[in-house]
């Protein structure tokens, strides 16, 4: 077994243990604003940003504490065993301050913005911690808290820039995240399979569930494009785009990149959070790119 490291540990390894690459999902906190047409005014950016660095500290020491209670799972797993506290390159006691200032940092910042989004924040971190210490061993339920998370992300930047949240962003947001919380899941499931391993350690999932993941994981991921079409047609759209068919071109890319998304995960050629992978991925900045020229076009 692993034991902690004598020597001072690099920055890498502090970075590595915060997960940094992992605050590209709370860009989430920028839709709301986007969607509501008000990008350009810079004191609503400006706290879209503080909202950004908040959420990102938060989720840091929410991804700190779980490390920290699967030491041993991470420890036997081929690839988690790799960082920082299961490899021992990182002391636990750093773990144990990164913690409490991670999120003593971003309870500052929260009390800059709007009273309501301080509150979303902590909401947020209490159901990661109950994620990482009791749900995430819990069938399906750990898929449908990891939707809700994405969609709390949407609900706080919306509170932060003070504009209304629509029903329809929360209703493709709740179809989206879930289909990309399930393909999480499979590709984990995936791994095992390979492995030859039964189960999953402190999960509730084995390989002979595959298939139906795959099948619940793609049909909620289209029923978000079914959203999106319907969200087209409404009275919405025709108020806020001068030229409102345009938009219909985001429903082909939606329904390119989420079919991509499912076989590239059966060819186990996704090994990351599918939004994390999204923003490493060629094929799907010309995706966001098409998408955007569509919105602006539209406008």
């Amino acid at each position: 077994m692993p034991r902690e490291s004598p020597h001072r540990p690099r920055p890498q390894q502090v970075f590595r243990a915060l997960r940094l690459h992992q605050w590209l999902k709370n860009l989430l906190v920028f839709c709301p604003l986007v969607a509501a047409h008000r990008a350009t005014d810079q004191r609503l950016l400006a706290a879209a940003f503080i909202a950004f660095l908040a959420f990102g500290l938060c989720a840091s020491s929410g991804y700190v504490v779980n490390d920290l209670l699967d030491l041993r799972s991470d420890r036997r797993h081929p690839l988690k065993r790799t960082r920082p506290f299961a490899a021992g390159t990182l002391p636990l006691s750093w773990g144990r301050v990164l913690v409490p200032v991670a999120l003593l940092a971003a309870l500052g910042l929260s009390l800059l913005l709007p009273p309501g989004f301080w509150a979303l924040l902590a909401g947020y971190f209490v159901v990661s911690l109950a994620y990482s210490w009791r749900l995430k061993g819990v069938l399906l339920v750990d898929i449908l808290v990891l939707a809700g998370l994405y969609t709390l992300r949407l609900h706080a930047g919306a509170v932060a820039v003070q504009v209304e949240l629509s029903f329809w962003l929360t209703a493709l947001s709740m179809f989206l995240f879930l289909s990309l919380a399930m393909v999480k899941r499979y590709c984990e499931l995936l791994e095992l399979r390979a492995m030859g391993a039964e189960e999953a350690q402190g999960r509730s999932y084995r390989p002979l569930d595959l298939d139906a993941l795959m099948s619940l994981g793609t049909a909620s991921g289209y029923l978000s494009v079914l959203v999106l079409a319907l969200y087209i047609n409404s009275e919405s759209v025709r108020e806020l785009y001068a030229h409102p068919e345009v938009i219909w071109t985001l429903c082909p890319l939606l329904l390119y990149w989420i079919s991509r998304i499912w076989l590239l995960a059966r060819r186990g050629e996704l090994h990351q959070d599918p939004l994390v992978f999204a923003c490493r991925d060629p094929a799907s900045w010309v995706v966001a790119a098409l998408g955007t020229l569509a919105y602006l076009l539209a406008t």
